[in-house]
This record gives structure tokens, sequence and C-alpha cells, in this order.
């Protein structure tokens, strides 16, 4: 399966050349030239992001704060800002490496190289962290959630809800339940927000499966984890 490359840059003519890089050297690729545009290219689930920093708009600091509790994948900014400072920003705001402009397309190769070589022993190396049913699989150290070799892009909340319901299938809970167990008992909150969270994880579960039910409603009650 071929991995999965998102280009974030208002620079065309960078675009284009880092484009055709990565395609000659058979990765897919889809490209965004505005933060803005980021977002619509999340639903393509991509395995690493390059992400340019100063772009009218939103910048490339922003777009990462704000896509960093949807997406698990590796970060690469690129950026013609080179101090010290600008570097440790990257990686404090979520990013995982760092290329000053103007670049060797050779080295960013084989950096993604590696950030992708990472990302797929952290997939196999951890079996026993694993947690299964049927073709779902839950990475509980890595926070990742695949069903086949499809990433579900989770928030970190939503990763807890999924990984606490599958830990006990065909149990029910309440809400109230279910919120206490992620939020914790002295949290200032809502329980009702456990309705929108799990609308929202069976929308991304059912995008991936839609022949399957994973989280059943169980009227009156709460919500179940159990084969649908």
């Amino acid at each position: 399966m071929k991995e999965k490359i998102l280009i974030v840059d208002d620079e065309h003519e960078i675009v284009d050349f880092i484009r055709d890089a990565l395609l000659d050297d058979g990765y897919e690729v889809a490209a965004a030239y505005s933060g803005e545009q980021v977002f619509e290219q999340l639903a393509a689930r991509p395995d690493l992001i390059i992400l340019d920093v100063m772009m009218p708009g939103m910048n490339g600091w922003e777009v990462c704060h704000a896509i960093r509790g949807r997406v698990s994948c590796p970060i690469l900014f690129l950026s013609a800002r080179h101090g010290e400072e600008d570097r440790i920003r990257g990686l404090m705001v979520g990013g995982d490496d760092y290329m000053v402009k103007p670049f060797s397309i050779k080295e960013m190769k084989a950096r993604i190289k590696a950030h992708l070589r990472r990302e797929q022993r952290n997939r196999t190396d951890r079996s026993r962290l694993i947690l299964h049913d049927g073709e779902l699989a839950l990475d509980t150290e890595s926070y990742e959630l695949y069903i086949r070799d499809q990433r579900i892009s989770l928030t970190v909340r939503e990763f807890e809800i999924v990984q606490f319901m599958l830990m006990h299938p065909n149990q029910v809970f309440s809400r109230e339940q279910i919120y206490e167990k992620i939020w914790g008992l002295n949290a200032e909150g809502d329980s009702s927000t456990i309705t929108e969270h799990i609308k929202k994880i069976r929308a991304k579960l059912a995008d991936a499966d839609p022949d399957r039910t994973y989280i059943s409603t169980v009227w009156g009650i709460g919500y179940r984890w159990g084969r649908g």
C-alpha cells in the first residue's frame, strides 16, 4: 500500500518540486496551498505531512496546533526561518522534524523514510499492547486505531473512549460512567458531551467500515461496544 504524503506550502513551485520527487519514489502525494486547505485533506489520512511555516492566513504553527488532536502522523516543518527558537517552537507545537529552506531533496527523502520506518515499527513491535476486535486494531501506546490497514484519525478523548469500551466488550455504560472514567471524578463539565463524542466516533468508524456498528445505543441506559 502506498504511503500518503501531504505537502502544505503556498509556493506552488516548491510543492511541484517536492511532489515530483516523491512521486518518483512511489509515494501517493496530495497538496494544500494554505493552512485552511489542510483540513480538507485530513480525510485522506496522510501518513506524513510536510508543513511550511510562513503562509498567509493560518501559519504552520497554528495549523500544527489545530490538527494535532486529529492526526498522529509525523509532521515535518519546512521553513526559511532557521533560528534555534523557531526549531524549538516547531517541536513544542507538535512537529516531529524541521528543515530549513533552501533544502536538499535527497535529505528530505531520507528524513521522510526514517519517519515512516519508525511509524511502521511502532505499529508492528508492540503486539502485546494492541487490542483487536475483528479487523479493528487499537494500539494503546501510540494512540492509533486501524480498521484493516486504514488509520482512523481520532482526538485524544475519542481514542480514550474507544479504548475504554473496547476493553469492556458487551458491557453497557451510562454517559456519566464514561465521562467519569475518561475525564475523572473531579472534572468540571457535563456528561452530555459524551453523546457528541460517540456521534463523531461512530461517523469515523462507519467511513472505514460501513457494514458494521461498533458502538450500540442501549436506550434509556447508555452505550455498549459490541458487534452489530
